[in-house]
């Protein structure tokens, strides 16, 4: 009983880690958003994403609008976004985006868990070329019919729209568009009367990396390291 307490315990430990990392890089992302452009989310198209994606990892009202008060005094740290390129064990490249006060501190941890676990940190666009930036925008599929949304998407810059699966293992529609039409497809979105799940800026690889078992639980024990790591937001890989 008390092996099975300790196995729950730990699920649940994970978690809260998993919870915390995931408020963390969103009150990072109001920072910025509010440092940019302002407070107001009804004139901060950023800032209303940052806000939609706090609901869809539950984030809590209340810490969301302290993010924003915060971001809004002069003591708050002003974050520089800054993209790491690397590759990992078994040719896989990795990018890993940041956003940090402290340059040095950021890519002196970096480099240590790249080496630690058997990757090697690269240079500015050694990595980024095999990746293509794409806004990802994904979708309750109540109320929609894809085709249907497809024909209405496409003059806005839908490159793509698929089925996919949410954390929770919920059916979803994801919706691609290129980086620059971004903006373009959350006003589309908004002016539909649709709220996404989530609407995020992902790489995505034009090609992946086939893996055994083995070689694919090297890879992951990397990417865990770095997405542990305080100024990292967000990791993308090529990994089949």
């Amino acid at each position: 009983m008390g092996r099975i307490f300790e196995v729950r315990k730990s699920t649940m430990f994970a978690r809260w880690d998993r919870m915390a990392k995931q408020f963390s890089r969103i009150g990072k992302e109001i920072a910025i958003a509010v440092k940019a452009s302002g407070p107001d989310p009804d004139t901060n198209p950023a800032l209303r994403r940052c806000m939609q994606n706090a609901k869809s990892v539950n984030m809590p009202k209340d810490r969301v609008e302290a993010a924003i008060k915060r971001a809004m005094g002069k003591e708050m740290e002003n974050y520089d976004e800054i993209l790491y390129e690397g590759y990992g064990p078994h040719g896989v490249a990795i990018l890993v985006e940041t956003a940090t006060d402290n340059h040095v501190r950021s890519v002196a941890n970096i480099k240590s868990i790249f080496n630690k676990g058997g990757g090697t940190l690269g240079n500015s666009g050694s990595v980024a070329f095999q990746f293509r930036k794409m806004g990802v925008f994904k979708l309750k599929p109540e109320g929609l019919v894809p085709e249907e949304l497809e024909l209405e998407l496409i003059d806005f810059g839908l490159e793509e729209l698929g089925e996919g699966s949410a954390e929770n293992g919920e059916d979803i529609l994801v919706v691609r568009s290129g980086f620059h039409d971004f903006g373009n497809m959350q006003k589309a979105l908004e002016d539909k009367g649709i709220t996404p799940i989530s609407a995020e800026l992902e790489w995505i690889p034009s090609t992946t990396v086939p893996l055994s078992d083995e070689q694919a639980e090297d890879v992951s024990k990397l990417i865990e390291k770095l997405e542990q790591d305080e100024d990292v937001q967000k990791v993308f890989h090529n990994m089949g």
